[in-house]
């Protein structure tokens, strides 16, 4: 049943007056004084009690009862009138008393007490605790079971008198209800298992109870009706229950206490529509201003209300305070042990820290309440209680939390809150394995955004554990875990309907799991949480005056956390975003300042001095060397043994001067910390640039310097053991290869190097130089270059690094693909290595070889060029002339063998001078101190080229002259001829756009034809329209248009009668033409001759004078009909055209028919017929057509009478078929078809055409 809103069904009508004298109270029947019959006396005397100012102890009462044998009714209503003054227990007392005198009597005498004994007994089990109160001794007296089990006595003697007495049916539905409400609820059954447990089988037996209550008292019973919608709630039917609240109010309206609002409201917020729920509640506080539950339903309303909106939002605090000061302590004051609002207050002490007060107001909620889910809010208030304490009792707290759960059901059906207050518990226990359990049964059941940020926590946690333990071991599936379940928190704030605040702490997760594999969501993560900061402050907007929206960022970024702008500039610094870094770590120093200033408590050195290295490290990667020197030299000032500036300060210098100073300062910061492991890093790869090779790698000085440090500092030092693989890789990329054995040796040290790799890549799966190596090993001992490839392009995304690129040119030089090989060189380049020789060298090597691929000249020059550069950057490098040397001599031996026809006299002459200059090249390379290759192998080279090919080029100038001599004259004729070909295709191509302009012109023209004779046509409808507006407007003795209409015609003759005029006056009533068209093909295609006299032909002429004669003979028949022709407008566009035609063409022609009419009929008057007609169709009319023509074009031998009676009978058929009643209208219908040749409307008088 839908929920009717305000009205009678879910709050009495809104104009009902409050009259008290409508409201029927409790216990209203009772008399003030009742008279007591004395035995002995007369009947008139007889002792009053006076029952509003009773005995405290009812003794004597009860005695004086007894000794009269009064009957029940005397001691049911002082029972009563006892418990109406709250004394309940007298109440019983008498009421047993009374029971043990009747006993003597009929026992159906006992069946009045006994129910009332019972509804007392059940008013005691409502006020009774649920449970004992703290520190009482163990005793079921006095408990709402107790008191269940008297009134269940009670009941059980009363049936066995008479099962079917009626109150009884009530009385049982009500202990049902009660006993229902101390079982614990039924836990979630699985889909289509029906419930079966002990408290939904005592809610249906209520149910029947109820129902027998409302069978024998015929539906008029409504508190019966009241407990069956108030036990469907219980079992969460709340539309049947709505509908039986409904029911009581429109039975009864003014009806308070109990009232049905409270119901109603109930059922509607359980439905969802708490607003309506809201109206309700209002409606039943108007009526009854003292309602404690109309007024704690209210609070709760408001209280969740408030909830809608942060506890920052404006919104939020008047909200609540109208639902804690205006409600909520008003119910509190009107009722002190009412369970709910003891609920409801004990929340809003929590908040205050009044531990005592929510511990007095958690017990009664739990003691009083039949509610369990009341029960269930007060242990949830003692176990917060005992978990905010500073020392909480985590095992008090842990069983206050599971019964909160277990008093709404538990398990699937329990309390969210208890169950998250349980996990937080597990969490101090540091049980969280059975947290993470209990969370993602909250998040299968409730997608609680709270659920899913603390599990996304906790997996965070282990993440990051792992990674400050070292243990290795996969987290993959923890941080993803943790990333779905965190980026679901963060998607649902964006939902408005959920009105969530986020939650910093959400994005300084993901921040953290981001940080590795993508840095550049870990940066959103922080600028968010930067923002969300900016916008919690004050007074965040930019006073007047303001310079920049920059600078006032700035401003503002400095009142923020120095760790948070601290993590965005060292994530700009990754991305390479030096600027922006610089700019942090500087807006971070000013931070740390200020919060120094506010709290004078706070150290703030350690992170002053993290900030500061990193804004060095900054300056120093800008190439801002000087400013981070200073900087660097700012901290050894306060810290002398920072360790990390006084390494990056060796740096610097041995950049500055990698001769003198920097060796200096490299010797010097190795004496003084050469047991950090990081300097001792620094100085392994000092040596590996410094040092002169050792033809025996045990002599390296390198590598005695990383074994030194793996075996008496760290065995698992990273870049000691990646130094060694590299040494190892370059050593036996040098060794020879000549025999079985050097090539053995060679792989084995090629092994030796891969296994120091391996070992790096176990203790650091992200190590990408170890896995680099590995790659080079496998080029060069095993050439598989496929692997390699693949290993590069991990690296490659891994590490920002040219030798990446490097190698991958390498390999796709050694796959022959040269392209990429050129890209990947060309990508080295860029990323800070455009000065690099060896990266030149290599592109002039790769240009080299796709110009021997190709035989292209081009390629081979742009590797002289690259070889160029090469030797430009290092002057001193020999092996780079050697390079353009061989480039050169490679040029000229294409250019040899090139066809005359892909070359050039000119390309051939700088070929020569290029051989030329690589002969001297060759022979001064020969005599330096350290050439490339042996002396011999160039001094061959140089021999080659002065005598070979010098004397090769020689030829090749000479036959290139000659060929291009020779050629000369064919190629001016190819000339000529190409250039009268590209005219020849100009000229078509001309004509062809001549053809098309000229075809667009013929379109134009046409088009413009096309236009001019839609405008003459409409030019002629606007002329005809003008015509017929004409014929159908004429101009009145007034001057003004007006419509033509038709004249009055004569009255028709009655059949018998001599008289032939038709111009008398009529008895004033005047019938309306009806016209009735007729279609015929014939007429259709046949065209009306334009003047009488015109050649028409003869069967034509024939068959208009047949018909004149027809109609004229009609005419004489038919006027003795009473009548007065009207013209009717015509919607048709076919009517019109027809009467243009008629009024146009046919002008001639119609005069000579209008006199032979005028002729045959003296008596007529003659009207004007307008053009526009309004035409009626009939089904019959093409029938009737054909069968006109078919007597037209038979000669007929019968008499005018004879054709006359036909007539008639047919029109009497027509009209018997159409019309039983013989309505004259459908002769005038059939006599007006007559004419659908040419549409003349006969009717009495003819009609004619003008």
């Amino acid at each position: 049943m839908a929920p009717l809103l305000n009205g009678f069904p879910n709050g009495a009508s809104g104009h009902l007056p409050n009259d008290p004298t409508l409201v029927t109270l409790r216990f209203s029947d009772i008399p003030p004084q009742i008279d007591i019959p004395v035995r002995g006396l007369e009947a008139e005397e007889a002792v009053e009690v006076n029952l509003e100012e009773l005995l405290d102890d009812p003794t004597e009462l009860c005695t004086l009862l007894e000794q009269e044998g009064v009957g029940k009714q005397y001691w049911m209503i002082i029972a009563l009138a006892y418990a109406k003054q709250a004394k309940v227990d007298h109440a019983i007392e008498i009421l047993s008393k009374g029971l043990g005198i009747l006993n003597r009597g009929d026992p159906k005498e006992k069946l009045g007490p006994l129910s009332l004994t019972c509804w007392l007994y059940l008013w005691k089990s409502r006020e009774a605790p649920r449970v004992l109160p703290e520190g009482q001794p163990a005793n079921e007296t006095g408990l709402k079971d107790f008191y269940l089990q008297a009134a269940t006595g009670c009941l059980n003697e009363a049936s066995r008198i008479n099962p079917a007495f009626p109150p009884l049916f009530l009385a049982k539905g009500v202990l049902y209800l009660l006993r229902a409400s101390l079982q614990p609820p039924s836990k979630a059954a699985a889909p289509g298992v029906p419930d079966i447990s002990d408290r939904v089988e005592t809610l249906r037996q209520s149910i029947k109870c109820f129902e027998d209550a409302l069978r024998v008292s015929a539906g008029r019973n409504l508190m019966a009706t009241l407990g069956r919608a108030r036990a469907h709630f219980s079992l969460g039917k709340y539309a049947e229950a709505l509908e039986g609240y409904q029911e009581v109010l429109l039975k009864t309206p003014h009806l308070q206490d109990p009232d049905p609002r409270i119901g109603i409201g109930c059922c509607l917020w359980q439905l969802g529509h708490k607003d309506e729920a809201r109206e309700a509640w209002e409606r039943a506080l108007d009526l009854n201003p003292d309602s404690k539950i109309a007024n704690i339903l209210l609070g709760l309303y408001y209280i969740h209300d408030s909830s809608h909106y942060a506890t920052t939002d404006p919104s939020f605090g008047p909200i609540y305070k109208k639902a804690m000061t205006v409600y909520t302590q008003k119910a509190f004051k009107l009722d002190k042990e009412l369970p709910l609002t003891c609920a409801t207050f004990g929340s809003y002490f929590m908040m205050r820290k009044s531990w005592a007060t929510v511990d007095n107001l958690a017990r009664k909620a739990i003691e009083h309440t039949d509610v369990n889910a009341v029960a269930s809010d007060g242990w949830y208030l003692l176990a917060r209680k005992e978990h905010y304490q500073d020392r909480p009792d985590l095992v008090k707290a842990n069983d206050f939390y599971q019964k909160a759960d277990l008093a709404r059901g538990g398990g699937d059906k329990g309390y969210l809150p208890a169950r998250f207050g349980l996990v937080q518990i597990q969490i101090l226990q540091r049980d969280y394995d059975g947290a993470k359990f209990r969370l993602e049964k909250i998040i299968q059941q409730s997608k609680s955004t709270e659920a899913m940020m603390i599990l996304g926590a906790l997996h965070a946690e282990d993440v990051f554990r792992g990674q400050i333990s070292g243990i290795k071991e996969d987290k993959s599936a923890e941080v993803k875990k943790a990333t779905t379940l965190l980026e679901a928190v963060r998607l649902a704030w964006k939902d408005p309907q959920k009105k969530m605040t986020p939650d910093t702490s959400v994005l300084v997760y993901l921040a953290r799991l981001y940080e590795t594999d993508h840095p550049d969501k870990a940066l959103q993560c922080l600028q968010q949480v930067e923002q969300m900061t900016i916008n919690d402050m004050p007074n965040k907007e930019p006073p007047e005056g303001a310079d920049a929206d920059e600078a006032w960022s700035a401003k503002l970024r400095e009142q923020l956390s120095p760790q948070l702008l601290c993590d965005i500039g060292c994530f700009h610094f990754n991305a390479e975003k030096l600027d922006q870094a610089r700019e942090f770590f500087q807006t971070a120093l000013n931070a740390c300042v200020k919060a120094g200033e506010k709290d004078e408590g706070t150290d703030t050195d350690a992170l002053v001095t993290t900030i500061s290295y990193n804004l060095a490290r900054t300056y120093e990667a800008a190439g801002l060397l000087e400013e981070a020197k200073q900087v660097y030299e700012g901290l050894l000032a306060r810290h002398e043994d920072y360790t990390d500036a006084r390494t990056r300060l060796a740096y610097i210098e041995l950049r500055q001067n990698p001769t003198e100073d920097g060796p200096k300062a490299m010797a010097a910061l190795y004496e003084t910390d050469s047991m950090n492991l990081e300097v001792r890093s620094l100085f392994g790869w000092y040596l590996s640039k410094a040092k002169r090779r050792a033809p025996n790698i045990a002599e390296d000085q390198e590598q005695r310097h990383y074994k030194h440090t793996l075996q008496h500092h760290d065995k698992h030092d990273r870049y000691s053991l990646t130094g060694m693989g590299n040494l190892y890789l370059t050593t036996a990329r040098e060794m020879r290869r000549d025999t079985d054995q050097d090539k053995e040796k060679r792989r084995k040290t090629y092994e030796k190097a891969v296994e120091f790799y391996d070992k790096a890549l176990q203790l650091d799966p992200r190590n990408a130089y170890a896995a680099q190596g590995i790659a080079i090993a496998l080029v060069e001992d095993r050439k598989d270059l496929t692997a390699a490839v693949q290993l590069f392009s991990k690296i490659r995304d891994t590490v920002k690094d040219p030798s990446v690129y490097v190698n991958l040119g390498h390999v796709f030089a050694e796959l022959k693909q040269y392209s990429r090989s050129i890209e990947s060189y060309e990508a080295a380049l860029t990323h800070n290595r455009a000065s690099d020789p060896q990266i030149l060298a290599c592109l002039g090597r790769v240009w080299l070889l796709k110009g021997k691929q190709d035989k292209s000249p081009s390629a081979m020059k742009t590797a002289l060029s690259y070889s160029h550069r090469a030797l430009a950057l290092a002057p001193q490098q020999i092996h780079f002339q050697f390079n353009i040397a061989f480039v050169q001599i490679q040029l000229a031996q294409l250019i040899h063998i090139l066809p005359e026809s892909q070359r050039s006299l000119e390309d051939v002459m700088k070929a020569s001078e290029g051989l030329e200059e690589a002969i001297e090249s060759f022979g001064e390379i020969a005599q330096s101190k350290n050439p490339p290759y042996p002396r011999h192998d160039i001094e061959q080279r140089a021999n080659m080229g002065r005598n070979t090919m010098r004397r090769q080029l020689e030829r090749a100038v000479q036959s290139q002259t000659e060929y291009e001599e020779k050629n000369a004259a064919k190629l001016q004729e190819a000339r000529e001829l190409r250039d009268a070909e590209i005219r020849r295709r100009e000229a078509e191509k001309r004509k062809v756009e001549e053809q098309k302009e000229a075809e667009r012109q013929k379109i134009r023209e046409e088009r413009d034809k096309m236009a001019q004779l839609s405008r003459e046509l409409a030019e002629k409808r606007t002329e005809e329209e003008r015509r017929r507006q004409e014929a159908e407007y004429t101009t009145d003795e007034e001057g003004e248009r007006v419509k033509r209409t038709k004249k009055k015609g004569g009255k028709r003759k009655k059949k018998g009668e001599d008289s032939d005029t038709g111009t008398e006056a009529g008895d004033g009533t005047e019938d309306k033409a009806v016209k009735k068209t007729r279609r015929k093909k014939k007429a259709q295609s046949t065209e009306p001759s334009s003047a009488v006299g015109s050649s028409n032909e003869e069967g034509g002429a024939t068959k208009s004078k047949r018909k004149r004669k027809r109609l004229a003979r009609r005419a004489g028949k038919e006027d003795k009909f009473k009548s007065q022709e009207m013209v009717v407008d015509s919607e048709s566009e076919d009517d019109r055209q027809a009467a243009a035609q008629l009024t146009n063409g046919q002008a001639s022609n119609d005069e000579d028919r209008d006199t032979e009419m005028r002729d045959a009929e003296d008596s007529q008057t003659v009207t004007r017929q307008k053009p526009k007609k309004r035409v009626i169709e009939d089904d019959e009319d093409e029938d009737e057509d054909k069968d006109e023509d078919e007597d037209e074009d038979e000669p007929s031998n019968k008499t005018t009478a004879e054709v006359d009676a036909e007539e008639h009978d047919d029109r009497n058929g027509a009209s018997f078929a159409d019309n039983p009643h013989g309505d004259p209208v459908d002769e005038r219908v059939g006599a007006a078809g007559d004419a659908g040749a040419k549409e003349l409307t006969m009717s009495g008088a003819p009609t004619i055409l003008s």
